[in-house]
């Protein structure tokens, strides 16, 4: 796009409370990525559903600090606002337990969203929304107006099958997946267990998808960007936890990628991104570009 024209991005999805033996914060992949969009200067918007209720007042106080517009915000009369229960093994790695049904199960076709899709440049969404037959058939309503799709796989079983990733895979220009998500959904489509880069070309020929981001956790990334395959080898951090840090990841690399910057330098920035993130508590924490580049400079 014109590097002159302000960047504008709509995510797609849930938001909610990741609920730890000891505090709760405010997340869910949307959000996360939304949040880390807009303290980049990107023009960002939410499109979401909330329980009339404390949790979801809570969120829309977030936004409002965060400077992201609360308008696509949908507020739900029966359905309480998102909450998932998080727990830490030994290594600070999380794994969740997500309450359904709840308030983003129910996203609606609003006027409001329909208004910020037809300005947005992208759209961001993921597996996860697409649990209840509302929020999917939403999505898929805001997929037919979207210039550029960008999947995030994000997969949280039982919520999904091989027939609906096939259907997102196939619909998106971007696609992220974890290394572990990438083995699962290389063997859903029968591929044979083959090298991480083999499995990168097999899934963006089955899916006919140019550009596909596999993260790996501390050990970096891998960015298939029109055939040319670029990688980092991660930052090294001390892991306070990794909620979140693959999300900041993601938001740096899209935000690059969409303002034409060079793919490694990208991918370096969104690997610096997820590091910092994970080197501090929460989903959402505060940091500084000048942080960002700190952290580019360790190697």
């Amino acid at each position: 796009m014109e590097n002159n024209k302000k960047l504008s991005i709509a995510c797609f999805g849930e938001v909610l409370f990741d609920i730890f033996p000891t505090h709760s914060k405010i997340g869910g992949a949307p959000l996360n990525v939304a949040n880390r969009l807009a303290s980049l200067g990107i023009d960002t918007h939410l499109i979401s559903r909330i329980g009339d209720d404390v949790l979801g007042k809570e969120i829309i106080k977030f936004l409002e600090v965060a400077g992201i517009p609360t308008e696509t915000i949908q507020v739900d009369e029966f359905f309480p606002t998102g909450a998932v229960i998080v727990a830490l093994n030994n290594n600070g790695s999380a794994s969740y337990t997500i309450k359904y049904p709840v308030a983003w199960d129910k996203i609606e076709l609003a006027k409001s969203v329909v208004m910020v899709m037809e300005k947005a440049d992208a759209l961001v969404f993921g597996s996860l929304a697409c649990r209840d037959a509302i929020s999917y058939h939403t999505l898929k309503d805001l997929i037919e107006l979207a210039k550029y799709k960008i999947f995030d796989v994000n997969l949280r079983a039982p919520f999904y099958t091989k027939e609906l990733l096939l259907d997102l895979m196939g619909v998106a220009d971007l696609i992220k997946f974890n290394e572990e998500e990438l083995f699962e959904i290389a063997g859903l489509l029968g591929c044979p267990l083959l090298p991480l880069h083999k499995q990168i070309a097999f899934i963006a020929e089955k899916t006919n998808t140019k550009t596909i981001c596999v993260t790996r956790g501390g050990d970096g990334a891998v960015l298939l960007f029109e055939d040319n395959v670029y990688t980092n080898a991660g930052y090294k951090v001390k892991v306070a936890d990794t909620v979140g840090a693959g999300d900041s990841f993601f938001a740096g690399l899209i935000s690059k990628l969409l303002m034409e910057e060079e793919p490694q330098q990208s991918l370096d920035f969104a690997c610096a991104m997820g590091a910092l993130v994970a080197s501090k508590e929460g989903a959402n924490p505060t940091i500084s570009l000048d942080e960002v580049e700190s952290v580019r400079k360790s190697i």
